[in-house]
Parts: structure tokens; C-alpha cells; sequence
């Protein structure tokens, strides 16, 4: 019986003439007992049903509420009406679920994203948020459609690890001892031998240093995963749960990274373009009519699809770190004093640096390459200057770092002397080691974070809603 069905996004691109048809989906209203609304996700757009008046009893029509789902059957016919071509003739309604009006969270008014957040089971159904996803799954598929176009192998890193990829500490720890009762070493310490795995292990922060292994002996990676940061921060761009992308590529420098990374961004962004303009049209309105209530000096200076052009129509401006803040420290915010967060070689730039570098000096991407060593993962490449490594970054309009990568050290006796000077202990990481001792070559790669792209791609304002059930701390609902 389903399969008769008929998607809605395509059924808006057919000619009506009177051609029999069947939709399914959920009520967005029903007008004067005559004319329903119906949406099955498939565009924000509706297609209208036509009950005659005298055709349907009195207790389908009553069943006919906000969100009720139905299977309608009919003929496709011109639409008189103002607002649409066409409009299905019901012949036959089904009620496949009923909804209760009343109890309705979603009622057909404005809602707040704050409110839509604490019912993210049901915001899949409101034009904003189809809107999102629709997109989200478009970025997703142009991810790997990138990657196995240029002969990308897709490989699987663990979420489960006994490394911190990142030395940062902020992981979340994995294990099956009783907490009521945890086995101890004489020393006091936890017995991770009585544990599921035998030692203490975690959920990923980052999938790079098994992609590294990967590209050395597959040539060219990408990992496309969750990771997780156990990060105190309740922000508007962090998540404690989310999804990266990290090509891994075996003989390759610094400009082949950024060249791809660029390359990249470029492509996805493009297909959503191609694929998703009702969409990106839709969020473009949303957020005109969302900054209409700010200040002007808050607003946007680009409309959604006039920065995504941007992005796609300029070369990425590439400079480096030292550039970069001999640029701030002559920049009119830091001379009065308006930035705050200072200004100082060594220091790791704040998104308020950033932005200021895309947004209000080059007002294109930036690219910034050779940061200070110190800090920098141990990973990347040292430069000869002592002082630096091949690191990069790319810095996007209204989210700053949306890339982050580097020429990856080949050098084992560089590598295990910077390890050594930032006390990551060599012996349990011998298997990385292992791609430096037998036949090292070249090799770098990138992190996106998916979900900063998202928001970038949407115009988005929170990252919470860009992820379908976000984990930030205190929230793990649903």
C-alpha cells in the first residue's frame, strides 16, 4: 500500500492533468473544513488537499488536526488558489496517526530556537529545522562524494581509544568497573587490568593518529566520524559530542594541505548550493526577518547565499601567524583597546582575532600557516626557525576557525624529542612511532569540525541546532 506514495518535493515538479496520485504525511492546517496542508519532510513546501464539501463524514473531518498524519489519495488538479499550481482533489483520507490539537507542542505560531531545543524530538517538523537537516544531509553526501572522486579510501577510526590524540586530558573515560566498588592497585590507584579492555581507555577526541597509519600505507584517507571533548564550555559553538572529517595524506606538505582544504570547503558548499537553494533561500529569509530586531552594527554585511558565493568566488587569503598579529596589533580594536582578549606573538589567537582578520581586514577566508610550536600539537612539523610548525588554519565569516591541520612530522628523532619535551610517553605510542621507523614519507592532513560547517553553510546562530540531540554539559536528553 505504501509504496504508491508519491514524495511531495517531487510531486511539485510534475504538470497537473488530472493524473491520479497518493501522499502521506502530517497536517500543517486545515482551513474551513476544506482545505488541508499536508508536509511529508521532503520540502518545506506543502502540497494542498481539496476535501468537497459532503464527500468526508463528520468524524474523518474532526480526526483532521495540527500534526495528525495522513495517506490521501486524489486527483492532481490547477490550483486556482493564490500560492500554488496545484492541488490534490481528495478522493480517499486516511488517518494513519491522530494528533490531540490541544496537547500539540507545535502550535502554528512562532517558537522560540531556545523552546525547540527542550523538544528536539519533535523540531524535525517545523520548517526551520527541515530546513537544516535537508541541508545537513547534503553537506554529508558531498563530503564523501569529494573524497571518493579523488580516490580516497573511507576509513573507520575507533571512538573507543587508549590515546589523547590531542594531549589535552578532556576526554570522557570508558569502563565497566563498578563505581560502588572500584578495584585498587596496593598504590591506591584504579586496577585497569580488572577493567573491560585491561587498561583505561576513552571515547575519541580525534581520529588522526590511526588515519595517519592508514595514509601510509593506503596513500590517501578520510575519517568521517563522532568525537568527543569532555570541555566545560556552554557556548553557542561548542558540543561535547560531535562529528569530524580528517583526511590523512601520504606525500604531501603544507600547500598540498591547504590547496585540498580549500578545495574542499569549495565543493561542499557548492553542491548544497546546487541541491538545496529552496532551502538556503528559506534560511536566508529567516535570518533577515531574526536581525531585523538587532542593532545595525550586529547585523549581518552579507546576506546567506551572498557569503556562500563569497567563500566560493575568492581565493583564500593566506598569510601567517607572525602576519597575522603584527595585522591585529595594527588593527583599530587593538589600539583602542576594544578587543578582549591581547595581543601578543605566542599567543593562541580568540575568535574575536579571528573574525577580525576574515571579516573586517581581508573580508574573505583567511588561511593562517606557521604557528608557534608551543602551541601546537606534538605532531606537526617543526619549521627551521625553531619557533614554528607547518601548521594552518582556515578562518571562515562569523564562526572564525572552521579547519585545523598541519604537515605532520616525519622525523622520528624530531618527533620523539618534541614528545619527550611535552612528556607524551613514546613506549605507548610505538605503534605511531612505527610509521616513522619503516619507510617515513611526507605526509599531512585537516579537521573539520561538521557541525561548525553546518552552522556556517545555514547561518545558523547556535550549534545546538545544527546536530539532531545535542550533548553539551548538564544536557543529554533524549
Amino acid at each position: 500500500m505504501f509504496n504508491k506514495r508519491i514524495k511531495i518535493k517531487k510531486l511539485l515538479t510534475e504538470q497537473p492533468s488530472g493524473q491520479q496520485v497518493t501522499v502521506m504525511g502530517w497536517v500543517k492546517s486545515f482551513r474551513n473544513n476544506q482545505f488541508i496542508a499536508l508536509n511529508d519532510g521532503s520540502t518545506n513546501n506543502n502540497i494542498q488537499i481539496v476535501t468537497e464539501l459532503g464527500k468526508f463524514d463528520e468524524t474523518t473531518l474532526k480526526r483532521i488536526t495540527i500534526s495528525a498524519a495522513l495517506m490521501v489519495s486524489g486527483t492532481l488538479i490547477p490550483s486556482l488558489g493564490k500560492g500554488q499550481q496545484m492541488e490534490i482533489k481528495a478522493d480517499e483520507i486516511t488517518i494513519l496517526g491522530d494528533s490531540d490539537a490541544e496537547k500539540y507542542p507545535l502550535q502554528p505560531k512562532k517558537h522560540s530556537l531556545e523552546f525547540l531545543r527542550e523538544i528536539a524530538h519533535l523540531r524535525f517538523r517545523t520548517s526551520t529545522f527541515g530546513a537544516v537537516f535537508r541541508i545537513r544531509h547534503s553537506l554529508a553526501f558531498a563530503i564523501h562524494q569529494f573524497f571518493n572522486e579523488r580516490g580516497f579510501v573511507y576509513l573507520h577510526t575507533p571512538i573507543i581509544t587508549a590515546s589523547d590524540a590531542e594531549g589535552a586530558g578532556e576526554m570522557f573515560k570508558v569502563t565497566t568497573l563498578p563505581f560502588d566498588n572500584t578495584p585498587r592497585t596496593p598504590d591506591g590507584e584504579i586496577n585497569y587490568k580488572e577493567d573491560f579492555f585491561g587498561r583505561a581507555t576513552n571515547l575519541t577526541v580525534s581520529g588522526q593518529l590511526e588515519g595517519e597509519l592508514g595514509a601510509t600505507g593506503l596513500g590517501d584517507i578520510y575519517t568521517f566520524g563522532p568525537t568527543f571533548r569532555a570541555e566545560n564550555s556552554n557556548t553557542p559553538r561548542h558540543l561535547a559530542e560531535f562529528w569530524m572529517i580528517e583526511p590523512e595524506m601520504a606525500f604531501y606538505d603544507l600547500e598540498d594541505n591547504m590547496n585540498l582544504a580549500e578545495e574542499f570547503i569549495k565543493y561542499i558548499i557548492r553542491y548544497a548550493m546546487e541541491h538545496n537553494a529552496e532551502d538556503l533561500t528559506f534560511l536566508q529569509q529567516r535570518l533577515i526577518e531574526e536581525e531585523k530586531l538587532l542593532p545595525q552594527d550586529k547585523r549581518s554585511e552579507m546576506g546567506l547565499l551572498q557569503k556562500l558565493e563569497f567563500v566560493l568566488n575568492n581565493a583564500f587569503e593566506r598569510i601567517s601567524y607572525t602576519e597575522a598579529i603584527d595585522i591585529l596589533i595594527q588593527s583599530p580594536p587593538y589600539k583602542k583597546k576594544k578587543f578582549q582578549y591581547e595581543v601578543k606573538w605566542g599567543m593562541d589567537m580568540q575568535s574575536e582575532h579571528e573574525r577580525y582578520l576574515v571579516e573586517k581586514h581581508f573580508k574573505k577566508p583567511v588561511i593562517v600557516t606557521d604557528y608557534p610550536a608551543d602551541i601546537k600539537a606534538f605532531y606537526m612539523r617543526q619549521n627551521d626557525d625553531g619557533k614554528t610548525v607547518a601548521a594552518m588554519d582556515i578562518l571562515a565569516p562569523g564562526i572564525g576557525e572552521i579547519v585545523g591541520g598541519s604537515q605532520r612530522e616525519e622525523r622520528l628523532e624530531k618527533l620523539g624529542t618534541r614528545m619527550k619535551a611535552m612528556n607524551i610517553p613514546q613506549e605507548e605510542l610505538s605503534w605511531y612511532l612505527d610509521t616513522r621507523r619503516f619507510g617515513t614519507v611526507p605526509h599531512a592532513g585537516f579537521g573539520l569540525g561538521f557541525e561548525r560547517m553546518v552552522l556556517f553553510v545555514t547561518g545558523m546562530s547556535n550549534i545546538r541546532d545544527v546536530i539532531p540531540f545535542p550533548r553539551t554539559p548538564k544536557n543529554a536528553a533524549f
